[in-house]
């Protein structure tokens, strides 16, 4: 009988408990629902959105691969004007994949020009746009390309750096360490050039070709 009683006054604070508290309750669980009506909400509109930016992609990807560039690489056309506008302003609204592609062809089109701080500045854009994706190294590794063009070699080394230390893994990686001991090397700052050898030898051991060469330098280096 005590158990029974016991059911019975705890049932009676919990309705009790209810009764004075039921204006917080429904607003708490009515906050809960309008929250989790808004969490599925976002991520519907965020997929659709996401569908809606990689269609659009497509066509501008198209619209890029139908540009005909000429043995002498002429990009001032006003063909290619008309795209660089529209993939720029695409580019600009975009994040993710999306943005970090669509950066990469007005970057290329740079590229094609030989315009390297405009080229620099858009894969950077490409990098800060794709930095969650695979895009993100494979950008920042040609905004050193563009750096070093300019010659900008330290630029080009933090650039590098950063490339090789991405939470993505970049598959041309040991080129991207072998490049940086290759710009010190032009430097003569011939300690870090070698550092940046051996850490190819270290790292990368399966890789035959970047293997052979980062020795060769070491071995030039060593015999000056």
């Amino acid at each position: 009988m005590q158990n029974d009683n016991d059911k019975t006054n705890t049932g009676d604070k919990i309705n009790d408990f209810i009764q004075r508290n039921r204006k917080g309750i429904f607003i708490t669980l009515g906050t809960l629902v309008v929250i989790l009506i808004g969490v599925v909400a976002y991520f519907t509109v965020s997929d659709n959105l996401n569908k809606k930016a990689i269609s659009e992609l497509d066509e501008l990807s198209a619209r890029y691969a139908e540009i005909n560039f000429n043995e002498n690489e002429d990009y001032f056309t006003d063909e290619v004007d008309s795209f660089l506008s529209d993939i720029t302003e695409f580019a600009s609204k975009k994040k993710g994949f999306a943005g970090s592609k669509a950066w990469s062809f007005a970057a290329l089109i740079y590229s094609g020009r030989k315009d390297w701080p405009k080229a620099e500045e858009t894969w950077l854009n490409s990098a800060g746009a794709g930095d969650k994706t695979y895009l993100g190294p494979v950008a920042l590794f040609n905004a050193a390309a563009a750096a070093e063009e300019q010659g900008k070699e330290e630029e080009a080394i933090k650039l590098l750096q950063k490339c090789i230390a991405h939470k993505f893994e970049f598959p041309a990686a040991p080129r991207a360490q072998f490049s940086i001991g290759r710009l010190y090397e032009q430097q003569e700052n011939y300690q870090a050039a070698l550092d940046a050898y051996r850490a190819v030898l270290i790292n990368w051991p399966q890789m035959p070709v970047w293997q052979h060469l980062a020795k060769s330098r070491i071995t030039a280096i060593e015999v000056k």
